[in-house]
């Protein structure tokens, strides 16, 4: 039986959508996908429906270093309501519970928010999508079921109150991969003796990217509209971005033709430990990642094909 012909074009790169409220991050993703005729597609990452901002898209050979951006530090603005809790967490779920928020003081607000600066434990929602024998919780949850979930631990880098209107409070959390803005309201609100829900949410950066980056779907479909795929490839960012925190290894055609077959090779000057870009010949061509074996050795870890489009930076 002969092998199935993959639909679509051998497209590869990194877009970064600006996700608008009301849909989940798989329909922007299909949308994305669908627009640009890719093979292959997929996100870094799931926002809520209630959230909008920084969704990358990995398309083609990207898709392959799209958990190393699922691995990344995030950056959300969000608006707390304060003096009430929700069934989900945020606006979208009923209110089960309220209580008065005028005696909130900034005071108040501002001695609270340090207990939640660096490592802290999260228990996260039953409206999340962590999975459990394979069934998302939000799914569970919307049965009527509820089911224990294990602490975690998140690291908040830096929680900042923008604005404080009761009963809205505005926040910047910068925070590691995993950490749920809901439950940290929700924890914050607890804090408060108030309860309180997220009503808005917007992540303006994951890992590398910034909002500042992000194209809107109705910005793509026009520029697809006028100059075709040609002029929607030019957008793409290359697919080392993904992972430009790491040290660079430049191979020769020699050392380079060895990684390439799956073996080790020894590089001077590469760094002694962790992981690393492998780039090819004067060209600097992409070619993966490797990681320092214990031999002090660059071993390919996660190779791409080179012969498809925007692979190189």
């Amino acid at each position: 039986m002969g092998r199935r012909r993959q639909r679509g074009r051998p497209v590869s790169g990194i877009i970064l959508t600006d996700k608008p409220q009301g849909l989940t991050s798989n329909q922007v993703l299909q949308q994305v996908k669908r627009l640009f005729g890719a093979a292959k597609a997929g996100h870094t990452g799931s926002l809520d429906p209630l959230a909008t901002g920084v969704l990358p898209i990995c398309l083609g050979e990207a898709t392959k270093y799209s958990q190393y951006l699922l691995d990344a530090d995030k950056g959300y603005r969000t608006t707390a309501t304060l003096g009430a809790k929700t069934t989900t967490g945020d606006a979208e779920g009923e209110i089960i519970e309220q209580k008065p928020v005028a005696d909130i003081s900034e005071a108040q607000i501002d001695s609270v928010l340090p207990q939640f600066m660096g490592e802290i434990q999260q228990i996260p929602s039953m409206y999340s999508a962590i999975k459990v024998d394979g069934q998302p919780l939000y799914k569970l949850a919307r049965q009527g079921v509820e089911i224990e979930r294990k602490a975690r631990t998140v690291r908040i880098y830096s929680l900042k109150k923008l604005q404080y209107q009761s009963p809205e409070l505005k926040l910047e959390v910068l925070c590691s991969k995993g950490t749920y803005i809901r439950s940290l309201v929700e924890d914050i609100g607890e804090q408060l003796g108030c309860g309180g829900y997220v009503s808005e949410l917007r992540r303006f950066s994951a890992g590398p990217y910034d909002e500042e980056q992000l194209y809107t779907f109705e910005q793509l479909q026009q520029i697809r509209d006028e100059g075709g795929h040609q002029a929607l490839d030019e957008l793409l960012l290359p697919v080392d971005t993904a992972v430009m925190h790491w040290p660079e290894v430049l191979l020769t055609e020699a050392t380079g033709f060895y990684v390439q077959q799956g073996q080790p090779v020894t590089v001077s000057k590469a760094p002694t430990s962790g992981w690393v870009r492998l780039y090819l010949g004067e060209q600097r061509q992409f070619i993966g990642i490797g990681e320092i074996d214990d031999e002090g050795r660059v071993a390919p870890r996660r190779l791409i094909k080179t012969n498809v489009v925007n692979t190189t930076g």
